[in-house]
């Protein structure tokens, strides 16, 4: 959750009925929720692929480097817009895209 607020996300930790207490944040109509693992994973999924448009760009990509997060793809100019891939803490890749 701390990772994921460098990109400006607000979390709010709470359970809906039954579910484990979790983290959730509201992106627009979006909802990104941070469960914690099933008793029966032993690692987070790495094949899901996150990406924000991000109004702050220099000063998280600043942040990040500053944190020492991988970059997969340091900030570049590409046919999707300026944009940068990390690498969160549990291995998934992340895009961040500079908003206009």
């Amino acid at each position: 959750m701390r990772f994921y607020s460098l990109f400006g996300l607000t979390f709010e930790y709470h359970k809906h009925g039954n579910s484990p207490f979790h983290y959730s944040a509201t992106i627009g109509k979006t909802v990104l929720e941070i469960y914690p693992l099933t008793k029966s994973q032993t690692q987070a999924d790495k094949n899901l692929r996150l990406g924000f448009g991000i109004d702050n760009f220099e000063t998280t990509i600043q942040k990040l480097t500053t944190l020492e997060v991988v970059f997969a793809l340091p900030p570049t100019q590409t046919e999707f817009g300026f944009m940068a891939i990390i690498v969160d803490f549990e291995g998934r890749k992340i895009e961040l895209y500079r908003n206009s």
